[in-house]
């Protein structure tokens, strides 16, 4: 649990840990998400792996605003589920990929910023199904703030 009092954790410093302890991604994990069209469209990264945790960041470009100039609810939904979603094949066989069953959003606040940072976590394993959530803040100046809200359920399927 994340003390409340120390405030969201900036992407700087995220940054400085990801050299500082050579973080990395799996090379299966980054492979798997380098075949999704849609993230290369968003200008997403995965940043981060780990035993049931990934991270993804998405720039907040010009053709990802809606109409009052705000990221639009799909940019965040669609890290936020790719996070959630690899956060689930961290922990998965190589003979096995993952499909999104169903996902919830919580939008919180405005997508305001430069960026949108998504943390996915894996909540509860299992053979058949994956319960997972993730949070979406956005970034400004290595300020963030928590916009989004996802819990959803993931399925392992067969390559």
């Amino acid at each position: 649990m994340q003390n409340s009092d120390a405030g969201p954790r900036p992407l700087v410093l995220i940054r400085a840990a990801c050299s500082l302890f050579r973080m990395t991604t799996h090379p299966r994990i980054q492979a798997s998400f380098d075949k999704q069209s849609m993230m290369t469209t968003l200008g997403a990264e995965l940043i981060e792996t780990g035993k049931g945790t990934a991270t993804i960041t998405a720039p907040i470009l010009a053709g990802s605003r809606q109409q009052q100039g705000f990221g639009h609810a799909g940019l965040t939904f669609s890290i936020g589920d790719s996070a959630a979603g690899y956060a689930a094949l961290t922990l998965m066989p190589d003979d096995q990929e993952v499909v999104t069953a169903e996902i919830k959003i919580n939008l919180l606040a405005p997508a305001i910023g430069d960026r949108l940072i998504a943390r996915g976590r894996v909540i509860k394993p299992g053979r058949r199904l994956i319960v997972v959530a993730s949070d979406v803040y956005a970034d400004t100046d290595g300020q963030e703030r928590h916009i989004a809200s996802l819990m959803g359920t993931m399925m392992p399927v067969e390559l």
